[in-house]
């Protein structure tokens, strides 16, 4: 008996020190985690948010709520998809949200002149295309910085919106099958999301347009040395984000069954633009995400939507996502540091 009281003490501490160890390597593991996938303190932060609205508001995780938060992250992921695009390659787009109403007036009157309805989406997403070559032209060609070019799009495509419509809203004709493919059903939507979320990750990370992207952001002197086109990059994605905010609004459009002149708009483009920030996409290009913008849009639909069922004042939203872009870009770009010091 007096022999087995030292080997017990013995054991003790190091029974303690190896759960002190074990608990550190996981917080290790975790930080090692956060610091290698770029999207996992946005995902990190969604879930928890998820978890507190749940047990303030009790019906937080309800069906009827999850669609409501589906049609707010769908046609924003759509358009922060595009945005990211333009921003990697060191530009930006203002006008994004002004042809997310163009588009499906220019659809509406195409199918009321005979044109079927997918040529006539078709055509509507062309139209919001040439507004994108417009800007590409524009900020590419004529050098002009794109903030002050997108900004005079902006107010050229909605005073133009606002002509041809006569500023009265209409309704999209369609069958109820094609109404539900295109967006009155939240399936639908989301899947539409989620799929050009997946396509352009893919085309960011594994392509040759993608990877150009990413070279044309982070050093535009160096790719242009190395015989990267940089101003057809460019042009491709500003074409690409505009078509993006056409779909979206097309999308939107079929959703709430009436098109209207003042949809979208700056508040779209500008939650746009925050989801990309807030998913890891660095404005001053080089670096981003689409997943990352993907669960940027998410985070905001939980929050804009967690708010409204706990009752909280829009102005006190405003205040909280301002201070959360704030907060983002700074851990962002201490953690691109910490990466690049790690060699991660």
């Amino acid at each position: 008996m007096p022999n087995d009281s030292p080997s017990m003490s013995a054991s003790t501490p190091n029974r303690t020190g190896a759960g002190t160890g074990r608990r550190h390597s996981a917080w290790r593991r975790l930080g090692l985690f956060v610091l290698r996938w770029r999207e996992a303190s946005i995902l990190i932060a969604g879930v928890l948010l998820v978890i507190y609205f749940q047990i303030t508001t009790h019906v937080f995780l309800s069906s009827d709520n999850i669609g409501t938060l589906v049609q707010y992250t769908a046609t924003t992921a759509i358009i922060a998809a595009g945005e990211v695009m333009v921003l990697v390659c060191g530009e930006l787009d203002l006008s994004v949200g002004m042809v997310y109403a163009l588009s499906p007036f220019i659809m509406h009157f195409a199918h009321e002149a005979g044109v079927p309805l997918i040529p006539a989406i078709i055509l509507g997403l062309a139209v919001a295309g040439v507004v994108g070559a417009i800007n590409a032209f524009i900020t590419v060609i004529l050098e002009v910085p794109s903030f002050v070019t997108t900004l005079g799009m902006l107010f050229l495509v909605n005073g133009f919106t606002l002509t041809v419509s006569g500023g009265f809203p209409v309704q999209p004709q369609a069958s109820d099958a094609m109404t539900n493919a295109l967006g009155a059903s939240p399936v639908a939507e989301i899947i539409w999301a989620v799929a050009i979320v997946l396509i352009l990750q893919f085309v960011l990370s594994k392509t040759r347009w993608g990877l150009h992207t990413i070279a044309t952001g982070g050093n535009p002197l160096g790719a242009a040395e190395v015989g990267i086109k940089v101003g057809w990059i460019k042009a491709r994605n500003f074409v690409l984000c505009s078509m993006l905010g056409g779909l979206a609004g097309t999308i939107d459009a079929f959703r709430i069954g009436s098109i209207d002149p003042l949809a979208g708009g700056t508040q779209i483009m500008f939650a746009a633009i925050a989801s990309a920030v807030i998913g890891g996409t660095l404005l001053t290009g080089g670096l981003g995400t689409i997943v990352g913008a993907f669960f940027g849009a998410l985070v905001l639909g939980i929050l804009q939507d967690g708010f409204t069922l706990s009752g909280v004042s829009a102005y006190t939203f405003d205040m909280i996502l301002g201070g959360a872009i704030l907060v983002t870009m700074v851990v962002n770009i201490r953690l691109t540091r910490l990466r690049e010091l790690g060699g991660g």
